[in-house]
């Protein structure tokens, strides 16, 4: 991640904490009065080849141990009432301020990738990490809706893998070496207020 962009990040973050943290207190009691504890779940991500770190999100599932890969058709039994709002707002990625304060993403850049889909596809994910992840990207804008539509299809964990492996990863990584071409902060701007925009759109 270069200066510029960390800077953007710090600064941006600052501005919208007054928003942010009041929504996240906001969001945790609910969550606390609906579902109870845990609050937070966190998933195991790469930032970069080699380098993990742990991904915070609000929790919109059922608890379980042996949770493991990509959501599909197959967990959707599990997503709790309100995580079903909280996904479709997206409202449960706020803790992930907490990932962009400590520099581990970026507001802007590709989805940080499972560990496992890293290590099976090392050459796509060599090119797609160059950029350091982010909340949102254009990948995500362009493809995400499209790719939960794909992956609701699937009843076992077994397809679910190999539909996300031989019809997303591909998709996304392309959009996502795409946005890295042409990243500068105005592109970066421009998604945020794609994404802010879609975000209102749902909650309406």
């Amino acid at each position: 991640m270069t200066w510029g962009k960390r800077i953007f990040d710090l600064v941006l973050l600052a501005l919208m904490g007054v928003v942010l943290l009041p929504a996240t207190m906001i969001v945790a009691a609910v969550l606390w009065a609906t579902q109870g504890r845990p609050l937070l779940y966190k998933s195991e991500r790469m930032k970069a080849p080699g380098q993990a770190f742990q991904l915070w999100k609000f929790r919109t599932m059922t608890d379980s141990r042996g949770d493991a890969g990509v959501t599909g058709g197959d967990k959707s039994a599990r997503i709790t009432p309100a995580g079903r709002i909280l996904r479709r707002t997206r409202l449960d990625e706020l803790p992930q301020m907490w990932n962009v304060l400590r520099g581990d993403i970026s507001f802007v850049g590709p989805r940080p990738p499972l560990r496992e889909y890293v290590e099976r596809f090392p050459e796509v994910y060599a090119e797609v990490l160059k950029s350091r992840p982010g909340i949102t990207g254009l990948a995500t804008l362009r493809f995400h809706r499209h790719e939960e539509r794909l992956l609701a299809a699937c009843d076992t964990p077994a397809e679910t893998d190999a539909v996300y492996c031989r019809r997303c990863i591909p998709r996304k990584a392309a959009l996502d070496i795409l946005y890295r071409r042409h990243r500068s902060l105005c592109f970066d701007l421009v998604l945020m207020a794609e994404t802010a925009g879609r975000v209102v759109g749902r909650k309406r």
